[in-house]
């Protein structure tokens, strides 16, 4: 039986970005062991802010030429105290989910056992959303300016760009997400009280989306309410589909209430698949941290299992995925989730727990 290649561009990147990478493709290479059958491929990159600051660049030219040769992309981190977060994120992150048009960002979020609730009397499985976020477009779309610099009258403009086509799309796979679930449950975030173009428009979109799907019940909520109902009404809530700086923002509260962003896993996916798709934890490069083997490498490597099931190795993304929780329910975790271990050993607590199924 011919043994199925997956070619894996690795962005390990910056700060812990380079320590939960490295944890996460030793895991990698445990279940590929594990389960056999197919074969990782890694292409580890340069692409960072040490390349900037000794180069001038993070990436060298023809960079995403490269990464569209690859199946998935995997990314650490990025981020560095001597470099405006503005740079790094347009010199990096940005341009791939725009060239490769990795229009949904995926972030589930969940309340599991062994993690002290952060919501008072929330219990595991009373939080267990799946955050759909705009990815391409909205308030990171880049289109803006500055003008009549260094004087008083400097003006700066950051436009939010809403198409029919861009709404449409990320609408209707959030639609279908929720109509996987047991719930069929779907809330549309918006503020299109304020906004009364793009939002206006997100929400008349979808309304119309809707018709297609009669067994999802949905509803729509302004994001500002929307933060109190996710601290005080958890369980009232399933999918969740929002813009670009909402979903940025509210997928961080997630992280919060639901135990650590230390467990927080995301995708940035093309669902066309002509491009390729990206796999990162939600976690900053967190450089008060970095090199001390503090890190927690759970979120890394939940969207390592999340880019393998991406790629159709089910199994092998199930086996992790039940390694990280198992982990996490006997204590054997990071101090941010209340453990003693380190980033090293947790990875080899996750790894044992592999070999062991």
């Amino acid at each position: 039986m011919s043994t199925r290649q997956h070619n894996i561009a690795v962005i390990a990147g910056d700060g812990i970005g380079i320590e939960v990478t490295a944890s996460t493709l030793e895991v990698l290479r445990a279940v590929q062991k594990k389960v056999g059958g197919f074969e990782l491929k890694f292409d580890e990159l340069d692409y960072g802010s040490a390349r900037y600051k000794a180069q001038g660049s993070y990436t060298p030219e023809g960079w995403l030429e490269h990464l569209r040769k690859s199946d998935a992309i995997f990314f650490g981190a990025v981020g560095d105290p001597d470099v405006p977060d503005h740079i790094s994120l347009w010199d990096l992150i940005l341009p791939m989910r725009q060239k490769f048009q990795q229009y949904v960002n995926v972030r589930p979020s969940a309340i599991l056992p062994g993690i002290p609730p952060r919501i008072t009397n929330a219990q595991p499985g009373d939080l267990d959303w799946v955050i759909i976020r705009e990815n391409t477009e909205g308030e990171y779309a880049g289109q803006g300016g500055r003008t009549h610099a260094g004087t008083e009258w400097e003006t700066a403009t950051e436009v939010a760009v809403f198409t029919r086509k861009g709404v449409e799309r990320v609408m209707r796979f959030a639609f279908e997400t929720a109509q996987k679930r047991p719930r069929k449950l779907l809330t549309v975030v918006s503020k299109s009280n304020a906004q009364r173009y793009g939002l206006v428009l997100w929400d008349e979109v979808a309304e119309i989306v809707s018709k297609d799907f009669p067994d999802v019940k949905w509803d729509k909520m302004l994001v500002d309410a929307m933060t109190v109902r996710m601290v005080t009404k958890p369980k009232t809530l399933d999918t969740i589909v929002t813009t670009n700086l909402h979903g940025d923002i509210l997928s961080d509260l997630a992280a919060g209430v639901s135990g650590s962003i230390g467990i927080a896993h995301s995708s940035s996916l093309d669902p066309t698949r002509k491009s390729p798709s990206l796999f990162e934890p939600v976690h900053g490069a967190a450089f008060d941290i970095m090199g001390k083997n503090l890190a927690n490498p759970i979120a890394a490597i939940m969207s390592a299992a999340e880019m393998l099931r991406w790629l159709g190795e089910e199994n092998a993304a199930e086996i992790i995925e039940k390694a990280c929780k198992t982990s996490i329910a006997k204590g054997q975790t990071t101090g941010d989730l209340g453990g003693k271990l380190k980033t090293d050993e947790v990875t080899d607590v996750v790894i044992k727990l592999i070999e062991g199924q």
